[in-house]
């Protein structure tokens, strides 16, 4: 087993190289490996040379500066089982500890503890992210899609949309239930990833824009500009942009990473509401529960904040300028 060396042993190694021992010399003497004499060597020298006391305080100081093992104790147990439940990832779970300075375990041993809850019956695991579908190439596909008279191309959107460094850019989508069974609105802010989401009582363009308009009101103060695609439940976009105030743009047909923070949030928004699952059952109180779910859940790309925190602090931030 290994032993680091002791303040003695470094005495020793600092008189026995004044004689000339050679490493393979001074490891027989203090019954080290020689790759362990020659690591204390290199590690542990100034300047001048080594020297067992500078030798000794530069170890101590390593020593004390490493992280210390987390245990995975009752209480760490608690907290991680309440965030797993919450629909955080492990990931998720363990940079928001480090950002409110939380003791915790890797993302590696909260997933030993899920498979192993998993084992036992548990349902930790159902709370985990699910596979998404495979990208499938639509080179050369033309949109034959209805046209949308009057829209305004992505091309036109302003810089500070594309740099994210300004708040109240949103992108807009449908997301439909199983056989188009019902279908729901999701409205994403850019910056913030702070969303929106509201139950469609009909897929064409009125009651989309009507569902629109109602559930971005109370934001309306910070909706500036809106992307969608081209689909025809976005026809009546004018009215959702006179309504708001905002600018209104659209992506170029079948260019969805040209709106990837929305297609990224629809993809979250299937943990909950799964391709298999129809939506004419859902209610706005079911959409507000997924909102809250995702508003409130740490994003690693915000810097393990979540979206209302940044929202609504960017929000506070700029009603002061």
């Amino acid at each position: 087993m290994y032993r680091h060396f002791t303040s003695e042993e470094r005495y020793d190694i600092y008189e026995k190289r004044g004689e000339k021992c050679s490493v393979h010399e001074l490891a027989t003497y203090l019954g080290k490996h020689p790759s362990s004499v020659y690591r204390e060597l290199q590690r542990n020298k100034g300047l001048k040379g080594y020297r067992p006391k500078q030798a000794d305080d530069k170890a101590h100081a390593r020593q004390s500066s490493k992280p210390r093992r987390v245990y995975f104790t009752e209480k760490i147990r608690t907290h991680v089982d309440f965030c797993l439940r919450q629909d955080f990832s492990p990931e998720q779970i363990v940079g928001r500890a480090e950002l409110e300075g939380i003791p915790m375990v890797s993302h590696e041993r909260i997933y030993q503890h899920i498979w192993a809850d998993k084992a036992k019956g548990g349902t930790l695991h159902q709370h985990l992210r699910r596979a998404r579908k495979k990208y499938r190439k639509r080179y050369g596909v033309k949109d034959d899609r209805g046209q949308i008279p009057n829209k305004t191309s992505i091309d036109a959107r302003p810089d500070e949309v594309e740099s994210r460094e300004e708040l109240g850019h949103w992108e807009i989508d449908t997301v439909i239930g199983k056989s188009h069974d019902g279908a729901i609105v999701t409205v994403v802010e850019r910056s913030s990833r702070f969303t929106v989401i509201g139950k469609l009582v009909g897929k064409h363009a009125e009651p989309c824009a009507e569902k629109a308009i109602e559930i971005l009101t109370p934001f309306s103060d910070m909706v500036k500009s809106i992307t969608a695609d081209n689909g025809t439940e976005f026809a009546a976009f004018e009215r959702i942009a006179e309504c708001l105030e905002a600018a209104f743009f659209f992506a170029h047909p079948y260019h969805s990473w040209e709106r990837g923070t929305n297609e990224n949030t629809n993809g979250l928004i299937r943990q909950y509401l799964p391709k298999s699952m129809g939506f004419e059952l859902l209610t706005q109180e079911d959409c507000q529960k997924i909102m809250d779910k995702l508003n409130n859940r740490p994003r690693k790309v915000l810097g393990f904040r979540t979206p209302a925190e940044v929202f609504f602090s960017m929000n506070l931030q700029l009603s002061h300028l």
